[in-house]
């Protein structure tokens, strides 16, 4: 297996590159960047905010990958207030020597950085405490294998682009994400393509482009 090599970003903020995919697991445009807009501005934040009144929120995501986004969802629960229980599918876990050498801890607070390498450190396959309203699932499991109904109130779709992994965004696949989703729950994914959009409105979802992070013109929102 080729080596993941690390990158700097638009915002100054790092990401991976698979050589064997030819990919990167985030926007070259701002790795933290689109994190933030993708999953907690349109995804977590939108959420709670139609919802005042809920402050317990399910979120599964699909691919852990560099543990950015699940870093930015344990600090939004905490400034906002919320109780978090994140259940998070890595076939493929980056190796602890990569997490380290990328410069993610240095984009948080002091209070936060410890933060980042404990969800990397935490077990698999159990579920882990990391601060009193926050909670995390990491499981190697693969969306093909996913068999939760209705259990989750977001879902973070974070997979490889759909020419790099097609698979995980067919109808078939896409069904064991959407079964798992509440009724009124929320899928955001910064992928914008048709055929997508398509497959998730085949499954009965209304389907939202909405503005996307830097370098990119459109995001996906769906509602169960």
């Amino acid at each position: 297996m080729k080596p993941l090599k690390i990158i700097e970003t638009g915002d100054g903020s790092h990401t991976l590159f698979n050589e064997a995919l030819n990919e990167t697991y985030h926007s070259t445009h701002g790795a933290l960047t689109e994190s933030k807009h993708v999953f907690i501005k349109e995804g977590l934040s939108y959420y709670s905010e139609k919802k005042p009144d809920q402050k317990k929120i399910s979120i599964l995501e699909i691919g852990f990958g560099t543990g950015l986004n699940a870093m930015l969802t344990l600090q939004a629960a905490i400034e906002k207030d919320l109780e978090v229980f994140y259940y998070t599918l890595e076939p493929y876990p980056v190796e602890t020597e990569v997490i380290e050498k990328l410069n993610y801890k240095s984009l948080f607070e002091l209070t936060y950085q410890p933060y980042y390498n404990q969800l990397h450190e935490l077990p698999w396959e159990v579920e882990n405490k990391v601060v009193e309203n926050f909670s995390i699932v990491k499981t190697t499991t693969g969306l093909e294998n996913l068999s939760f109904s209705e259990q989750f109130d977001l879902v973070y779709f974070d997979a490889f682009a759909p020419r790099k992994q097609p698979e995980l965004w067919e109808v078939e696949s896409l069904q064991n994400a959407i079964t798992s989703l509440k009724t009124k729950g929320v899928l955001v994914t910064y992928c914008a393509m048709g055929v997508f959009k398509r497959n998730l409105k085949s499954l009965e979802m209304t389907v939202e482009s909405i503005p996307g992070p830097p370098g990119k013109r459109e995001m996906t929102r769906g509602i169960k």
